[in-house]
């Protein structure tokens, strides 16, 4: 028996990016996170915003959060456009992909 396996090299493309994890990081981690956007929300929520290059780097950086010991709590992609703001706090439903 033999199985076909769908190369994930096209099946992925680089994009923005919105990690929501349970608690409040400060601004130094912004490095570790290779530069995204930290965002502080209200209900004790952090968010990670910014670009992913690929796959590869958006596991990398779910493997971050899990070193940390904090739950994850969403990964959403943002649709690229004028109405995503960064570091502004939610970006609206509209800002999603479908």
């Amino acid at each position: 028996m033999s199985e076909t396996h769908a190369s994930t090299e096209d099946q992925y493309e680089p994009g923005l990016y919105e990690i929501r994890i349970k608690g409040h990081l400060d601004d130094r981690w912004s490095d570790w996170f290779g530069g995204l956007t930290i965002t502080l929300e209200d209900n004790g929520d952090t968010l990670l915003t910014g670009p992913v290059v690929d796959q590869a780097a958006l596991h990398g950086l779910l493997k971050k959060v899990r070193d940390l010991g904090m739950p994850l709590v969403s990964v959403s992609p943002l649709e690229h456009g004028p109405s995503t703001t960064f570091g502004a706090g939610q970006a609206d439903q509209s800002d999603f992909k479908s």
